[in-house]
């Protein structure tokens, strides 16, 4: 068990490192087992991966991501002091050179695509905003950021119905633990 305010590094060459991370109410990192099955799903794509973190919160799945080989993350949460310990826990891990942190409104972010298609996009926005998931995912359908490879994780209080999601995406897996609701879909 971690302390509160703590987040631990599940696999990879960071397996086990503990990063501190803002201890805020809104902020709600992806827990460990949820993480870990997460990952199991995306073995095999994860290496080498571009990967974008939209709303990155405490960062913690674009970290992970990294650990197991990653590229590159771009992180992107619009919480100033969020962006600033994103800096501080890519700066203690080495990791600067392959992060691009950005403080921006993750809708306004996407608005102005300066990036090719990534390989795993990692998305978490806040439960208490219940339309942000959706306008996200309508926005991103036809998004230069997604290729028929992408792999995309949404994170929800509850589980998403397919007819809610763009019809070329295709939904792979999903499972539910405690209060999270978790799926991958492949872009189209």
């Amino acid at each position: 068990m971690v302390a509160p305010g703590v987040v631990r590094i599940i696999g990879g060459q960071w397996r086990g490192r503990q990063i501190k991370v803002l201890s805020d109410p809104n902020l709600r990192p992806t827990p460990d087992r949820v993480r870990e099955t997460l990952f199991n799903w995306l073995m095999g794509h994860i290496v080498n991966a571009s990967c974008l973190d939209l709303f990155a919160g405490t960062g913690v799945l674009g970290f992970e991501a990294l650990s197991r080989g990653a590229k590159r993350v771009v992180f992107v949460d619009n919480f100033a002091p969020g962006v600033q310990a994103l800096k501080s826990i890519a700066a203690q891990l080495g990791a600067a050179d392959q992060c691009e942190i950005v403080r921006s409104d993750a809708l306004s972010w996407l608005e102005k695509p300066t990036h090719s298609a990534f390989d795993v996009i990692f998305l978490d926005p806040p439960y208490r905003e219940q339309t942000l998931l959706q306008q996200t995912i309508d926005r991103l359908a036809n998004s230069p950021l997604i290729s028929a490879k992408t792999l995309i994780y949404i994170e929800a209080p509850e589980i998403i119905s397919p007819d809610k999601l763009p019809s070329a995406w295709q939904l792979l897996k999903q499972k539910t633990a405690g209060e999270v609701a978790y799926h991958l879909v492949q872009g189209g």
